[in-house]
């Protein structure tokens, strides 16, 4: 496999490289993109979980919370 980077890109490849935590270019890149897949994974979860709140809010199923304590008391589904 053959992939292009910019300048900018190469000369951040490199200095990781250098600076000793990665053995060669292909590691800085492996990493890359396991923290990619990873972020993608969590954004899928994040846009998941935030249209699941937006329906229950369109729905009215919605409980008020008016300070911080409260909130957390909610949360770990502790009564009032």
């Amino acid at each position: 496999m053959n992939i292009s980077l910019t300048p900018t890109l190469e000369r951040a490849v490199k200095e990781k490289v250098e600076s000793g935590r990665y053995n060669n270019a292909s590691e800085v890149i492996r990493e890359a993109l396991r923290i990619a897949l990873r972020q993608e994974q969590e954004n899928d979860w994040l846009m998941r979980e935030a249209a699941i709140g937006f329906a229950q809010l369109e729905a009215g199923n919605v409980t008020r919370v008016d300070s911080k304590e409260e909130f957390k008391k909610l949360v770990r589904n502790e009564e009032k």
